[in-house]
């Protein structure tokens, strides 16, 4: 599918057009969502550059990634997909910048990308060419990506306190509860770290942006990627302590679970140790010889019993004063 947006922020649907010639002379962006191969060869007969494909923009070579070809500026990015659900993936977008126009191609619908289009109305005028476009287009994507961050904090926090809550200690907790903890940490991991490797792809990207032409000859756009590029800066910071906090929690939640064990393992041990001396008293006189003394005993049964259950006593109630209980 292919989306044109014209200067005056009128969005055109280009998937029925087969001629170069239909494409408008205030055509400012095309953005192509999933391209067939017919539309590829539209758009670069319409703007005489060479489209890459699904397979170009896998390749994480720079050189691959971030160059110029016949005046066309072409640069791709990872960005964070599906950040909302359990299995968030990054996404690579190819951004490219042919004379005063700006061409996206992606195989994917970022969030980002959404509310871009929401806002394209609120760009000023001056502001409608492919390179400050695009610049605008990476503010939304870094604000998004802050977005992102920010639920990421709130849901940590949140499952903290499950972990470490005064509710989660004193709430008798199912057996698996903190494996399942364990999850959750993992899964926010996952984000994270595609956050990061979503920041480490734009700070490339925003580098090689800041020097292209295009940029340097407008001051308003070279402001906007610098104050950009900050944020990139401040957000991979911030994404750097995040993980150390979800690994801190990470540990917490194994340390938990390794207390927990040595308590049950304790409670193993105390109970094997208080059920050893009654256990020797009666294997003594569960013993047959004939010549034993107690064997006719008629006290014998209840003075065994008692003596059994005095020597579990005695151990339980020192455990209980050395403070092991």
């Amino acid at each position: 599918m292919i989306t044109a947006y014209c200067s005056n922020c009128q969005a055109i649907d280009l998937g029925d057009l087969t001629q170069a010639s239909a494409l408008r002379d205030d055509v400012v962006w095309i953005d192509m969502i999933e391209p067939t191969h017919e539309e590829e060869a539209f758009v670069e007969k319409a703007l005489g550059i060479e489209v890459p494909t699904r397979d170009d923009l896998k390749d994480i070579e720079p050189s691959a990634r971030l160059y110029t070809e016949d005046d066309a500026v072409f640069m791709t990015a990872s960005l964070v997909w599906k950040a909302e659900t359990d299995t968030p993936v990054l996404t690579d977008v190819a951004f490219i910048l042919a004379g005063k126009r700006l061409v996206t191609i992606r195989y994917a619908k970022p969030k980002s990308f959404g509310l871009f289009i929401a806002a394209l109305h609120r760009v000023p005028a001056q502001w409608r060419n492919g390179a400050s476009l695009l610049a605008k287009l990476f503010e939304t994507i870094i604000d998004r990506t802050a977005e992102i961050l920010e639920i990421s904090v709130a849901r940590i926090d949140i499952l903290s306190m499950h972990v470490f809550g005064e509710r989660a200690r004193k709430v008798r907790k199912p057996s698996n509860y903190l494996e399942e903890k364990l999850r959750d940490i993992a899964a926010h991991q996952r984000l994270v770290s595609k956050v990061r490797d979503s920041l480490a792809s734009l700070s490339r990207l925003m580098t090689f942006f800041y020097n292209v032409p295009a940029v340097q000859q407008d001051h308003d756009t070279k402001d906007l990627c610098r104050t950009v590029s900050r944020d990139i800066q401040s957000l991979s910071e911030h994404s750097s302590y995040i993980a150390g906090n979800i690994t801190f929690l990470l540990d917490a939640s194994l340390g938990l679970i390794n207390i927990e064990q040595n308590s049950i393992i304790k409670i193993f041990s105390i109970a094997s140790v208080v059920f050893l001396p009654p256990t020797l008293v009666a294997s003594i006189y569960g013993m047959n010889f004939e010549a034993m003394p107690e064997l006719h005993w008629v006290q014998g049964y209840p003075y065994s019993l008692g003596l059994m259950v005095i020597s579990a006593i005695i151990p339980f109630f020192f455990f209980r004063w050395k403070g092991w209980l």
